[in-house]
């Protein structure tokens, strides 16, 4: 077999390979290695972009175990009980979501910006807001504190998720910090209920943030520079932060629905000793939003689910007439790092 190296090689970096290995003994091994990782990463391009984010993760994932570099972190609740999938209807404030004996009411609130004016922020929704929770959640556990640095952090993290961090009114950047400062302003109640009983909780993640306003007028909007969990938050976060995968999450950064399957997946593999069955039913009230029936509804699930399985290759979920049916599972299924045995004191 003949190649053209200018046809068959042609990334910067993978010639600068074949050049050093130019003249040696395994020249034509280090040749036809990097024929087929061009031919790879070809493919790759010509993909759409979350089909080739979802590509990547699942090489990544196969050719690397999970790290503790690798991990993220998201307050439960989060997974249980998730917020709209899309912009609420101009005029419309409160937002509620029922998974089980659970709910949890979301309410659109106000900030004030430097010269005192009155700023209305929409209920927190679609996947940037999911996202900015995590970033949050992680900061926190990162740096131990419940006041988290954001202006050093934000921008790279918006990098991080794989969107540009640009500003400007249509700008990423700008529209991931109009979540954080929708998540600032907004409150949020979880309630549970027995049938004889039900407790409620105020659960707002935000205590205090300090914003500054742009001058830029391409960019007039509230900029935050520090954020401070509520004392409770805080305390709630360290006993019940859900692990995830930067990398998967990645993957699914441009869907609500599928950072919410991949969450929820997360948070009832954590809870499971032996299968549960779920029925179509209870999968509709948790994941239906925006769907006009459950016809519509399982439609949609089995092309989440499965493209949530091009990533997480070993989830042990089963898909049948009655509902969805986990195994439990070892942490490397959902691609985090095993657990570290704990020491017995001596």
């Amino acid at each position: 077999m003949t190649f053209d190296t200018t046809r068959d090689i042609h990334d910067a970096d993978l010639v600068a390979e074949l050049e050093k290995a130019r003249g040696s003994i395994v020249f034509d091994f280090v040749r036809r290695d990097l024929v087929r990782r061009q031919s790879e990463r070809d493919k790759l391009s010509q993909m759409p972009r979350d089909a080739r984010r979802r590509a990547m993760t699942a090489a990544k994932l196969a050719e690397t175990a999970p790290t503790v570099k690798d991990l993220r972190h998201l307050h439960s609740v989060r997974a249980i009980c998730g917020l709209p999938y899309e912009r609420l209807p101009v005029g419309q404030r409160d937002f509620a979501r029922k998974q089980g004996n659970m709910a949890l009411d979301v309410t659109a609130g106000v900030l004030r910006d430097p010269n005192g004016n009155a700023v209305p922020q929409p209920v927190p929704f679609g996947p940037k807001a999911r996202l900015v929770l995590m970033h949050l959640c992680s900061e926190a556990i990162q740096q131990k504190s419940a006041t988290i640095e954001i202006a050093e952090t934000f921008t790279g993290f918006v990098r991080d998720m794989g969107f540009s961090d640009s500003g400007g009114r249509k700008g990423p950047l700008t529209a991931f910090k109009e979540q954080l400062n929708a998540l600032a302003a907004c409150s949020m109640r979880l309630s549970v209920w027995n049938g004889q009983s039900v407790r409620s909780r105020n659960i707002t993640p935000i205590d205090e943030m300090s914003l500054w306003l742009s001058h830029n007028p391409d960019q007039r909007s509230l900029w935050p520079s520090t954020v401070t969990f509520s004392p409770a938050m805080y305390e709630s976060l360290q006993r019940h932060a859900l692990p995830l995968n930067a990398n998967v999450v990645r993957a699914f950064a441009g869907s609500s629905r599928k950072l919410d399957l991949y969450f929820w997946l997360g948070w009832r593999m954590h809870n499971i000793d032996e299968p549960l069955t779920l029925s179509w039913q209870a999968l509709f009230g948790q994941f239906g939003g925006g769907n006009k029936n459950q016809r519509d509804f399982k439609r949609h699930f089995k092309h989440d689910l499965t493209e949530v399985t091009e990533v997480l290759t070993k989830l042990p979920v089963q898909l049948n007439e009655t509902g969805l049916t986990l195994l439990p599972g070892e942490p490397s299924l959902l691609a985090l790092p095993a657990k570290r045995a704990t020491r017995k004191p001596s």
